[in-house]
């Protein structure tokens, strides 16, 4: 009989604003149904300026029968534009929060856990800095409060904003394994790979890609990951 799995999935939104320049919030939504996840975190989820509300519209996620993580942000989606999604009876939320990141840029990290069917587990979702110096300071702090949660396995999944084959910052979260690098940025000719999964122990991927199928190539400036997750 085949392990049970439960795909998760990272997306960069960039404010539901395409290659195109239309800002088309269902359009990011086929795309999340053609990954066909269950848990999905967003980055760039809400609008640039305050009080930063919602790209992706609360009715519409609604009207789709995802549901939202609520992270204190009146008429935001998500906390400094990121967001946790759901969806499925299988799936009960049992604790969320966030957590604020160093560097000069206002940055944060949101995170929340799960009851599911491969187990219970905590996603924590960023959109780290554009400076190696503060994504090395953001991984650090991300790693500090990591090793804190001891009573379930720990995914981080977000925008590292990092273009290297091997980013310095992964030296600093020895505890994570991070999913193989697969460019999704820039989504019409993928040449970095900014978007990255990592696992703690007690999690293990089948199998994770870069989603890459229409409208995902203009749907926004990144392409989703995505990887199928079991318990080890």
């Amino acid at each position: 009989m085949p392990t049970p799995t439960l795909r998760l999935a990272s997306y960069n939104i960039q404010k539901c604003i395409g290659l195109d320049l239309r800002r088309q919030p269902r359009r990011i939504l086929q795309v999340l149904d053609r990954i066909g996840a269950q848990i999905v975190l967003l980055q760039e989820a809400d609008k640039r300026l305050p009080p930063r509300p919602a790209a992706l519209p609360h009715f519409v996620l609604n009207e789709a029968n995802w549901q939202v993580v609520d992270l204190g942000g009146a008429g935001s989606l998500g906390w400094h534009g990121n967001a946790i999604l759901w969806k499925g009876e299988s799936i009960q939320l049992q604790q969320q929060g966030h957590l604020t990141l160093p560097g000069l840029e206002p940055r944060g990290a949101v995170w929340a856990k799960f009851g599911t069917e491969i187990g219970s587990f905590r996603v924590v979702g960023a959109h780290l800095g554009l400076t190696g110096g503060a994504r090395r300071e953001q991984v650090q702090r991300l790693a500090e409060q990591t090793r804190k949660w001891t009573d379930v396995p720990t995914v981080w999944a977000g925008d590292f904003n990092d273009w290297a084959r091997q980013p310095s910052f992964l030296s600093l979260a020895p505890e994570m394994q991070f999913l193989p690098a697969k460019p999704s940025f820039p989504a019409l000719r993928p040449l970095a790979s900014l978007d990255r999964i990592a696992l703690s122990e007690g999690l293990q991927a089948a199998q994770a890609g870069v989603h890459s199928a229409q409208p995902a190539h203009i749907a926004s400036d990144h392409l989703p990951v995505w990887a199928d997750l079991y318990p080890s």
